[in-house]
C-alpha cells in the first residue's frame, strides 16, 4: 500500500479556511470573478457566446489546440504538442512524478518547499535527499551541496520556483547550474512554476528553455488569478509527454470543456490581468513593506514580486498554537511554519483584497503584542 504523509498545508486549510474573515494565508492574487472575466474583453458578450455555445462533451483530452497553442505562446521554443492540459499543478506534478519515479531512484527535492515534491516520490520508494534553502542566505540554496548530493542514482531534481512558501526566487543563472549539473547524470528536472515574479528584473526563466530534460508544470491558480477553473499544464520534450499521456488517461481522462474555454480565454487576455496583479502585487507589497518597519515582532526574507511570503514570528509559542488561537479570537487566518516542516515562521499571502490584507495586519499585530 502506498502511504503518504498528511500534506501538511492542504490539511491546514481545509480544516480552518472556510471560518476564517481575513484569510490572508493564500497564495493566490485575489480571485477574479466571472463578471471581471467578461470585463478583459472589449465585447463583454464574448465570454457570454463562447460559453453558450459550447457543447458539453468531453473535448479533446489534452486541451484543446487553442488552450495549447496559448500556453506555448508563455515560452521560448515550445510547440504545442509538449503542452499537456492537467488538473491544476497538482495534477500535473502527480503525473509528472508517478510517471518517472520507480524504487530506488534517488530524487533531490528543494526544502522547505511544496510538499507534494519530497513526500510523493518517497511514497513511490524512491530516497529523497533535500536541498536546503537557508533564511540566513536569503532563502537561496548552494550550488555546491547540490552538486555533491547528485549521483549516479538520481532520476529526478524537484524544484518550485517561484519557491512556496517563502516567495524567493532562483534566478536564470542559477537554473542554467542546476541543468548543467543534471546532465552530468542525465537527470530530469521538475520546476513547479505556478508562482510567476511580476516584477519585471529580467532573471526569471522557465526550465524548458534552458534543459532538454527540464519540465515545467504551471496553472492558472496563482499568478492568473482562476485557482476555481482547476487548470494547469506540463510543458516537457516530446519523449516525457508521450509517457505522461497515459497517465494522464487513468488520473483525469480531460480538464472539461467549460474549463478549457475559460483558461484559453484567461490566457488569450493574460495581458490585461497580469497588468491588474502585477499592481496589486506592487500596491500590497508597499502596504506590507510599512507595516513590517513598524513591527518589531516580524522578521522577513522579502519575495520576489510573487503572492506568498514567509515571515519570522518573534514569539515563544509554537506557530501552530499561535495560529489557531489567533483565528478564533481575531478571525486573521495564517498557515503556521509547521505546515511546511520549517517552525518559527508562517505563510502570509500579502495579495488578498486590499482591505482584508490591512485589517488583517492590524489584527495580527494587536494579537502580537497582547501575548508579549
Amino acid at each position: 500500500m502506498v502511504e503518504l504523509a498528511p500534506f501538511g498545508v492542504e490539511a491546514w486549510l481545509n480544516k480552518w479556511e472556510k471560518k476564517a474573515r481575513y484569510d490572508i494565508s493564500q497564495s493566490t492574487i485575489a480571485s477574479l470573478s466571472m463578471a471581471d472575466l467578461r470585463e478583459l474583453d472589449d465585447d463583454p458578450n464574448t465570454l457570454d457566446k463562447l460559453l453558450f455555445d459550447a457543447k458539453l462533451n468531453y473535448g479533446l483530452i489534452e486541451g484543446s489546440p487553442a488552450f495549447k497553442e496559448a500556453v506555448a505562446q508563455l515560452y521560448e521554443h515550445v510547440d504545442p504538442d509538449q503542452v499537456l492540459q492537467t488538473n491544476g499543478a497538482t495534477g500535473a506534478n502527480l503525473a509528472v512524478l508517478y510517471a518517472l519515479v520507480e524504487p530506488g531512484d534517488q530524487v533531490i527535492a528543494e526544502y522547505p518547499s511544496y510538499q507534494q515534491l519530497f513526500d510523493i516520490p518517497r511514497s513511490l520508494g524512491a530516497t529523497v535527499d533535500y536541498w536546503r534553502l537557508r533564511e540566513e542566505e536569503g532563502w537561496q540554496p548552494r550550488l555546491a551541496e547540490l552538486a555533491n548530493l547528485v549521483t549516479e542514482k538520481t532520476k529526478l531534481i524537484c524544484l518550485n520556483n517561484a519557491n512556496n512558501p517563502t516567495g524567493t526566487v532562483l534566478d536564470r543563472e542559477t537554473l542554467s547550474r542546476v541543468a548543467e549539473i543534471a546532465r552530468e547524470v542525465g537527470a530530469y528536472v521538475l520546476v513547479d512554476e505556478v508562482y510567476h515574479p511580476l516584477m519585471k528584473n529580467g532573471t526569471a526563466c522557465s526550465i524548458v528553455d534552458l534543459y532538454e530534460r527540464g519540465i515545467a508544470t504551471d496553472s492558472l491558480s496563482k499568478t492568473y488569478s482562476v485557482p476555481g477553473l482547476r487548470i494547469g499544464w506540463t510543458v516537457t520534450n516530446r519523449e516525457v509527454a508521450d509517457r505522461l499521456r497515459s497517465v494522464r488517461d487513468y488520473t483525469m481522462i480531460c480538464g472539461g470543456v467549460v474549463n478549457d474555454l475559460l483558461a484559453t480565454y484567461v490566457l488569450n487576455h493574460r495581458h490585461q490581468v497580469l497588468a491588474r496583479n502585477r499592481a496589486l502585487v506592487e500596491q500590497n507589497w508597499a502596504l506590507y513593506q510599512d507595516w513590517l518597519a513598524k513591527e518589531p515582532l516580524v522578521s522577513l526574507v522579502a519575495p520576489a514580486g510573487v503572492s506568498t511570503s514567509f515571515p519570522r514570528l518573534l514569539i515563544e509559542e509554537d506557530t501552530v498554537s499561535f495560529c489557531t488561537r489567533l483565528l478564533e479570537q481575531t478571525g486573521v487566518l495564517l498557515v503556521p511554519g509547521e505546515a511546511f516542516e520549517t517552525p518559527h515562521h508562517v505563510r502570509l499571502g500579502y495579495c488578498a483584497p486590499q482591505p482584508v490584507l490591512k485589517e488583517g495586519l492590524r489584527r495580527l499585530s494587536t494579537f502580537l503584542h497582547a501575548q508579549n
